[in-house]
């Protein structure tokens, strides 16, 4: 095995996870519907903000490939609970990005790069992925 990361159990339900090649942590808290204190991301947290940052980040390298200035980008992430089995249901994801006048073709261009990124790929099929995109200016 060669991990890439590793993670921690801090205790009082916290751990704390390492990049091994960076050396970057991050924590997370269980939340407080579930025992925690809710005092960082938990991991379903994580797994919501994963699908957003992977879909920015393959919309900018699809940007970079076909020479179209990528401005400010930003992603509002709500998570849905579901129960019995406790799972994340549902992820609603809204990607405003700052309008450069993109064309539709290069809008289609970004908005594909985001919705084929390889976290939304890995997702099970019964987590509903609302993703929407607006460009303001």
């Amino acid at each position: 095995m060669n991990p890439g990361m590793t993670i921690t159990y801090e205790g009082n339900l916290r751990n704390r996870a390492e990049h091994l090649k960076s050396g970057n942590t991050l924590i997370t808290d269980a939340p407080t519907d579930n025992h925690g204190k809710g005092e960082a991301f938990s991991p379903t947290d994580l797994l919501c903000t994963s699908l957003a940052s992977c879909m920015i980040t393959l919309m900018g390298i699809s940007a970079e490939s076909k020479g179209i200035i990528l401005g400010k980008v930003h992603a509002d992430i709500e998570k849905v609970m579901y129960s019995e089995p406790r799972r994340v249901g549902e992820i609603h994801i809204l990607i405003r990005l700052e309008d450069k006048g993109y064309s539709d073709r290069e809008k289609a261009i970004l908005e594909n790069a985001a919705m084929t990124c390889p976290v939304a790929k890995s997702l099970h099929s019964d987590i509903k992925q609302e993703i929407n995109f607006s460009y303001t200016n």
